[in-house]
């Protein structure tokens, strides 16, 4: 069961989007380590549903932590992180399993499991598990050091959006953007697709400061291949880049490549934070790409299961109109967590 992320520092999730709780077990993080309740009730609620434009399920999501935690500091013991479902509306999914939902896991995971899987909202598939990856990221931050994550928004259909300093406004603040003028526009374009029903794709762009230079195990325990794995699991990612990413494709050698400067750090304009799966001292720079949600209210024609006929489903229940808003937390959390694992392991070994 492939629930865990990370090996000396290392994240299990748990729960279902409409079962009693959710939440995480964190395991590795030395004893010591200073708790900040506020940093993380802060984290939870830029990825709490409820928002304007964004799903309406109204969860409080108070986080409990259970053990591992004494004083304001961690134990060196599991911390066990969980929040009660409170506003789940099961009466949504009265189709499944007899009508899955396009673009949606409903019948790869009940063919999986034989039919014993919970569907409703999207069961252990649900976006709602993402929110024990926040609460266990926002635990190990003291755990970095100087180290620090910072994501936000970047791009929702054809808009995109700059890091900008601190964001401004109600539509910086719902869409976790930075970037007030590209906000304002993106707000308008998730108020239209919401009216008529649909959906877009959009993008979370993170970076990574301060990694001390040779960060990363070779090949597959890698920097970037430890990133990806990690974020790729993050419901609907569909593609994640590094440094230049895909423009990397249009360049050339002379134009790609980074003097190493006097301080042993690559110099130029965005230098590449990684190289072969090891930090290089510059920010690390990271873009998720995110499919459009799939729970339109658009009526859309599936396959119904007892009678083997297309069948027209119209989707109801409370549900984003786009991911990156409230995926950008998630993001932050995933980086914070492969990155406590790797500086880990480098301590373990060293």
């Amino acid at each position: 069961m492939g629930m865990s992320l990370g090996d000396s520092v290392r994240v299990t999730l748990f729960g279902e989007s409409h079962g009693a709780a959710v939440g995480a077990l964190l395991e590795g993080v030395p004893p010591g380590v200073p708790i900040d309740v506020e940093t993380l009730i802060e984290d939870l609620q830029r990825r709490r549903p409820g928002r304007r434009l964004l799903s309406s399920r109204t969860e409080p999501d108070h986080c409990e932590i259970l053990s591992g935690v004494y004083e304001g500091q961690t134990t060196g013991y599991p911390i066990l992180l969980l929040v009660r479902n409170q506003d789940a509306k099961s009466r949504d999914y009265g189709f499944l399993p007899n009508q899955p939902r396009p673009g949606h896991a409903d019948l790869p995971e009940s063919t999986r499991t034989g039919g014993a899987a919970d569907l409703r909202g999207g069961g252990a598939n649900s976006g709602r598990l993402t929110l024990g990856l926040v609460a266990a990221g926002s635990l190990v931050r003291k755990a970095l050091g100087d180290v620090t994550v910072d994501a936000h928004c970047s791009q929702i259909g054809p808009i995109t959006a700059q890091f900008q300093g601190e964001p401004k406004g109600e539509a910086c603040a719902i869409l976790n953007c930075k970037d007030v003028e590209a906000a304002e526009l993106m707000f308008k374009l998730v108020q239209s697709l919401r009216k008529d029903g649909d959906s877009i794709g959009s993008s979370v762009e993170a970076l990574i400061s301060n990694l001390p230079l040779g960060v990363g195990e070779p090949w597959f325990e890698g920097l970037e291949p430890a990133l990806a794995r990690g974020l790729m699991a993050i419901p609907g990612a569909r593609g994640v880049e590094f440094g230049r990413g895909r423009e990397s494709v249009t360049m050339q050698g002379s134009e790609h490549n980074d003097a190493w400067g006097p301080e042993q750090i690559p110099i130029g304009d965005d230098a590449d934070g990684a190289l072969g799966g090891m930090s290089t001292g510059a920010p690390l720079r990271v873009r998720v790409h995110f499919k459009p949600p799939s729970s339109i209210s658009i009526p859309q024609m599936t396959l119904h299961l007892p009678s083997g006929e297309m069948r027209e489903l119209q989707i109801g229940g409370r549900h984003d109109p786009v991911i990156a808003p409230r995926a950008t937390p998630v993001v932050e959390a995933v980086c914070r967590l492969i990155i406590a694992d790797l500086l880990q392991l480098r301590e373990d070994w060293s």
